[in-house]
């Protein structure tokens, strides 16, 4: 774990409902050494990995993936909310620990036999990232892992991702 950086994740109570304890990366990103800290550790943790496109989910997906698929010299492709995405898409329903979404991806963003690394900040329920591995399969790609910044332990996400590699660099 790297919980040096931890100091850069802000606890927010009864956001965005009563009940909820939000982990702000905010911190983390405005801080430029904390956020190319974390940026070298997922790129330590994964440069050996065989990873054709990285697939950020909205939105904060984007703020690591894409500066990862540079580093490892990959794509990167947009996992996106309803109504986003212009011309052709497909998209997935799903639940989340507050509510349900809908995610889509542009039909042309994987191609066939891909090998995809799926990102984004928190794994809570993993009902967004099992939502994304559905579509990159849809799209013909093979999930090689999912990476997180944080992954919150108590809301079990990881079972809802069986088979997959599940990456993170801080736990709570």
């Amino acid at each position: 774990m790297h919980d040096n950086l931890k100091q850069f994740i802000r606890d927010v109570p009864d956001f965005p409902l009563p009940g909820i304890l939000f982990r702000d990366i905010a911190p983390l990103l405005e801080n430029g050494e904390a956020f190319q800290s974390a940026l070298e550790h997922f790129h330590q943790m994964l440069k050996e990995e065989k990873i054709d496109k990285i697939v950020g989910i909205e939105s904060r997906g984007f703020i690591f993936g894409s500066p990862l698929a540079s580093r490892l010299g990959v794509g990167f492709a947009m996992a996106r909310k309803q109504g986003k995405l212009p011309g052709e898409k497909i998209s997935i329903c799903y639940d989340l620990e507050y509510g349900t979404n809908t995610i889509e991806m542009h039909s042309d963003s994987i191609s066939e036999g891909e090998r995809i690394l799926i990102i984004d900040d928190v794994l809570a329920t993993g009902g967004t990232a099992g939502a994304t591995i559905s579509l990159v399969e849809q799209l013909g790609g093979k999930v090689v892992g999912l990476a997180f910044l944080i992954e919150l332990k108590s809301l079990k996400g990881r079972t809802s991702l069986p088979g997959h590699t599940v990456y993170n660099l801080l736990e709570y």
